[in-house]
């Protein structure tokens, strides 16, 4: 049986780019850039909590980092660091070699080193938790949002809920619209890039993890503002493509989850940059709502040609107890 410095060795230790002390002592040593600000994120996923116990090891640790990732894209923040917080219910090295090679492809293509982090046995879960840097004053926080702004959403939100749906069986999705949705799901594109060009242009900004309608709620209350949702804004055709009913896929893309796309609200002077910036990246970035102050308790509402459908919802963990 191996021991836990045999597995960390074989399969997390590998020479950083921009650590002067990784993995194997009993801290990491590195240098935060001169000037700027340390932005510090992390993330806990459990088997049947987070993912199915059963899904692809190499997937999982993509996704391991790639959801930490997207709360530093979030603050507009250079992903740099991260510590990995593996509990095994078993020493399986098949499964680990397979883990730590989806870990380090997420890890390469964002210029992230791992820098130390811990192993234990128990029930199937893992933590990683990321360190980035921004300079002062230029973090896209919460709280930022004012009365007016627009409201954008990048990439495809839903998608990965409409996987999670083919999975349990609740939709029948084929050839290529299942790989999309799945790969959605299991495969998320931390948006990096996207968060360090909003640095300036944004207000406010958060990644989608627990619902378009309950993210936005956190961004409303932090602003002290209301929203309302253009329901013909909303981003459907590729959802609706797969052949399932209109409104699922707005479900799908309000309430699913599991998204890691920004949404953020920007003045509505920033249309035509934000518009050629979507060009020039290939990622859709879609107008689909408004900022405004608040009169009463609804913060969200969703117009559509029928009037105003108030909304609330967005996953909470602890709600489902």
């Amino acid at each position: 049986m191996p021991s836990e410095f045999d597995l960390i060795r074989r399969h997390f230790t590998r020479p950083p780019a921009h650590t002067h002390l990784a993995v194997g002592d009993d801290a990491a040593l590195f240098e935060v850039t001169p000037g700027m600000q340390l932005a510090v994120s992390t993330d806990t996923l459990v088997a049947g909590v987070h993912f199915f116990p059963e899904t692809d090891p190499g997937d999982l640790g993509w996704k391991t980092l790639a959801v930490n990732l997207s709360d530093l894209a979030a603050m507009g923040a250079q992903p740099r660091w991260t510590t990995l917080a593996l509990t095994l219910p078993r020493v399986d090295d098949e499964w680990l070699t397979a883990f730590a090679r989806g870990f380090f492809a997420c890890a390469e293509i964002y210029g992230v080193d791992l820098v130390g982090g811990d192993t234990t046995r128990g029930p199937l879960a893992m933590t990683a938790t990321v360190f980035g840097e921004v300079p002062p004053d230029a973090a896209i926080t919460r709280s930022g949002g004012q009365a007016g702004d627009d409201l954008w959403v990048s990439g495809q939100p839903g998608l990965a809920a409409l996987g999670l749906a083919a999975l349990r069986g609740q939709v029948r999705l084929a050839g290529e619209a299942r790989a999309r949705a799945l790969a959605a799901l299991h495969h998320p594109l931390p948006r990096v890039e996207l968060g360090l060009a909003l640095r300036g242009i944004a207000h406010a900004m958060l990644d989608i993890s627990d619902g378009l309608i309950g993210d936005l709620a956190h961004l409303c209350k932090r602003s002290g503002l209301a929203a309302t949702l253009e329901a013909e804004s909303l981003p459907l055709a590729a959802l609706t493509a797969t052949g399932i009913e209109p409104a699922y896929a707005r479900d799908c893309l309000l309430a699913g989850g599991d998204d890691y796309e920004l949404l953020f609200a920007a003045a509505p002077t920033r249309r035509a940059r934000l518009t050629a910036l979507a060009r020039q990246s290939g990622l859709a970035l879609n107008r689909i709502g408004s900022l405004d102050t608040g009169n009463g308790p609804i913060l969200i509402s969703l117009r559509t040609a029928d009037g105003l459908i108030a909304q609330a919802g967005g996953y909470d963990h602890f709600a489902q107890d």
